[in-house]
């Protein structure tokens, strides 16, 4: 069944008091593109987490985040006692040169320097990384049942599309007798003019009336077309979705419209064509949301 490259997952869980939120959003894209945004100490993981989101998501344009909430304690942030010592020292040699005095004042210059807080790199538990790679499937989950959500309204939109331009290729049947009786008309008027003429050639005649049957023969188009539009809803029913291949089989579609349209040769023939088209435009839009 078809789904939608539009899809969104969110997942929440703690491990050992840190709250950690999980987020996946897609939108269409022709490939796998992926924005990761995660805490620093989950980032050995980032090379084995992207081959893995791209065979579960296959394509889109994504985002992935991956949100933690530490609790106070926790905070490693240290004061470098050193640095701030020397900014301290060389801060009141510039202030006593300079006739100022005010230590306070100092001291939070100082603290606003470079480098004088220092951060402890914490080392990732791998335990609790199978925590958050248990939150990742479920966020996962939650986005694949988005995309189907999407892709069931899809196949809903396309089925009718599809359906409508069935209906009309049935409708030109009703204009095709008139539209050869008046080619009929057409070419014996034609032959009537020329059955008095000297110049008049039998055989270059059925020429061209051959090569004029032939020319605008729609037989060959509407067999094509009636083909490509029931293999359009074979492939939406298959249990995979299959977007690119939608999008070749529109393409054909397109083309057989499109010849019978020129061959047409009929003013109610050429209208159901532009409705045709009309409906296939409505495909080829959505298609580019298929996954």
């Amino acid at each position: 069944m078809i789904q939608s490259m539009t899809g969104y997952g969110k997942t929440t869980g703690t491990y050992n008091d840190k709250k950690i939120s999980i987020e996946i959003k897609s939108l269409n894209s022709k490939y796998f593109d992926l924005n990761m945004r995660m805490p620093g100490f989950y980032r050995e993981n980032e090379l084995t987490l992207n081959k893995k989101l791209s065979k579960l998501i296959g394509r889109g344009k994504v985002d992935f985040n991956i949100y933690v909430e530490l609790p106070p304690k926790s905070n490693s942030a240290k004061v470098n006692h050193e640095v701030v010592t020397t900014y301290f020292n060389d801060l009141k040699d510039l202030s006593t040169s300079l006739g100022i005095d005010n230590d306070a004042k100092l001291m939070e210059l100082a603290m606003k320097m470079p480098e004088v807080y220092s951060q402890e790199k914490e080392e990732l538990d791998p335990e609790e990384w199978k925590a958050v790679e248990v939150m990742i499937e479920e966020a996962v989950k939650n986005f694949e049942e988005f995309r189907k959500r999407e892709g069931e309204a899809l196949h809903k939109e396309f089925t009718g599309n599809i359906n409508r331009i069935g209906e009309l290729l049935k409708e030109v049947e009703k204009y095709e007798g008139e539209r050869i009786e008046t080619v009929k008309a057409r070419l014996k008027s034609n032959l009537e003019e020329k059955l008095d003429s000297p110049q008049f050639d039998q055989n270059r005649f059925e020429q061209e009336l051959i090569y004029f049957i032939e020319k605008y023969d729609v037989t060959e188009e509407k067999v094509r077309l009636s083909g490509h539009l029931e293999y359009f809803i074979d492939i939406m029913n298959n249990p995979e979705s299959q977007g690119k291949k939608l999008g070749f089989v529109a393409q054909e579609i397109g083309r057989e419209v499109n010849t019978l349209g020129s061959k047409a040769n009929h003013q109610e023939i050429q209208k159901i064509v532009v409705e045709m088209k009309d409906q296939l435009e409505k495909i080829k839009e959505q298609i580019l949301n298929t996954l």
